[in-house]
């Protein structure tokens, strides 16, 4: 899912977030010694380390919303900033562990972010590759016994140097003792003991199921030190959504098409709050209505070609929801 906000387009490219201004202008932060880290003076490796947080940094704020999200990635780059410090002071600086676990509804930018950490990690030297491996339950269980553990290893063996991303990783869990799940559970608590420090394990899904999964057992919970919520969206930042994404796609939507949007979301997060997928449902919607448009304007220009404006606009009727 690729959401862009806004309210980045309005800034110069290489601009810093605004996280990035505070660290820039406090002259008292130890990233930067005491000096200005744009002066000339500054260090290849001091602006290496600030061009790359503008990059990651860039990503973040070209999300909607996820303000929570963005506060996290920022203090994972701090941490590693002053752990490359304490390093090169001769202080200890390792012993972090940064699996992790993702709560929330479908389309709230799970998979996205845990891209971005991916990046972070391995511009930082925390990950060899900071590759993604994206898998779910029927990726990691076998059809009979020790088909599990071993598919399960060849995952883990994959995501080595990256971050193995399990969606709806709750259901693992869900039959019981007797279910190849638990398997598979023991031998990914075992891979992140033997491969400590090699890669990420990331568990996604919904809020209740996932804290459920935890207790399943008892070496999991210690084992994921950074769990974050994913909020749904609103109804103004799905609408904001919406148009980024019809624009990313040289669509643009006339304001009546926004306000029958509109309406419908807020029908259908009411109706089916937990069934309701944020974005995904939103970027559905756009896709359905760019193929209504299609019909439309073969239908309606039969004996020429419709202009380059009528081409690009989405209308009211376009969105048959």
């Amino acid at each position: 899912m690729n959401i862009r906000s806004a309210a980045s387009s309005g800034r110069d490219e290489g601009r810093p977030s605004r996280q990035i201004n505070i660290v820039l202008r406090n002259h008292e932060t130890p990233a930067v010694s005491g000096t200005s880290a744009i002066s000339e003076s500054a260090s290849p490796k001091s602006n290496a380390q600030i061009g790359l947080f503008q990059e990651i940094g860039g990503e973040l704020d070209a999300l909607v919303g996820l303000d929570n999200i963005k506060e996290l990635v920022f203090e994972i780059y701090a941490l590693l900033q002053v752990a490359q410090m304490r390093s090169e002071a001769g202080l200890a600086s390792g012993g972090q562990a940064y699996h992790m676990v993702f709560k929330g509804n479908p389309g709230t930018g799970k998979t996205t972010v845990a891209r971005i950490v991916a990046k972070l990690f391995q511009r930082m030297g925390v990950l060899t590759k900071g590759h993604l491996i994206e898998v779910e339950r029927a990726d990691l269980v076998g059809e009979y016994i020790g088909h599990t553990a071993q598919k399960t290893r060849d995952l883990v063996k994959k995501a080595l140097g990256g971050i193995l991303f399990i969606d709806e990783a709750y259901s693992l869990a869900r039959g019981g003792d007797k279910d190849f799940g638990k398997e598979a559970i023991d031998t990914l608590v075992k891979s992140m003991e033997d491969h400590r420090s090699q890669f990420v394990l990331i568990l996604a899904g919904y809020s209740s199921e996932i804290d459920y999964f935890l207790m399943s057992n008892p070496g999991l919970p210690s084992r994921f030190p950074i769990q974050v919520e994913f909020p749904d969206y609103t109804i103004d930042q799905l609408l904001q959504i919406a148009e980024l994404m019809a624009k990313e796609r040289d669509y643009i939507l006339m304001p009546q098409a926004i306000l029958k949007l509109k309406q419908h979301l807020l029908q259908e997060k009411d109706e089916s709050p937990h069934a309701f997928s944020n974005a995904r449902y939103v970027r559905n919607a756009i896709e359905k209505a760019v193929r209504s448009q299609a019909v439309r304007l073969l239908n309606q220009y039969e004996h020429n070609s419709p202009g380059k404006q009528e081409l690009m606009t989405l209308r009211t009727e376009d969105f048959k929801l």
